[in-house]
């Protein structure tokens, strides 16, 4: 059973927006930390935003540029990808874990299946 469904990747130019979506089922949207990571060729996954509850947080490297944010109505989160610069290339993933702790280590009980950005300058 597919728990969380991602969307919203693409191809933009330097400068760019893009808006990823990831939709949970409702029992996760409303009792898991939710964030979002990104994984580059070669590296291991590294986290960029997370939202648990009322409280969000965007990683250093992306701060002012990223937002995250949650539709409760859709059982939704978005990722707002503003001013992107083709160092943000890459597969971006949802993820889910009913221990905040446990999402900002990496080690989420769920994963999305990924969606590629990709910036070209």
């Amino acid at each position: 059973q597919v728990q969380l469904v991602e969307s919203g990747g693409g191809s933009v130019q330097a400068g760019g927006s893009l808006r990823l979506s990831c939709e949970a089922s409702a029992d996760i949207f409303m009792n898991y930390a939710m964030g979002w990571f990104r994984q580059t060729p070669g590296n291991k996954r590294e986290g960029v935003a997370s939202v648990d509850g009322a409280s969000a947080d965007v990683d250093a490297p992306w701060k002012g540029r990223f937002t995250i944010a949650r539709d409760s109505a859709k059982n939704t989160m978005y990722l707002h990808m503003n001013s992107l610069k083709p160092e943000d290339t890459a597969m971006y993933y949802c993820a889910a874990a009913k221990i905040w702790a446990n999402l900002a280590i990496g080690r989420p009980d769920y994963w999305g299946q990924g969606t590629q950005v990709t910036v070209s300058s």
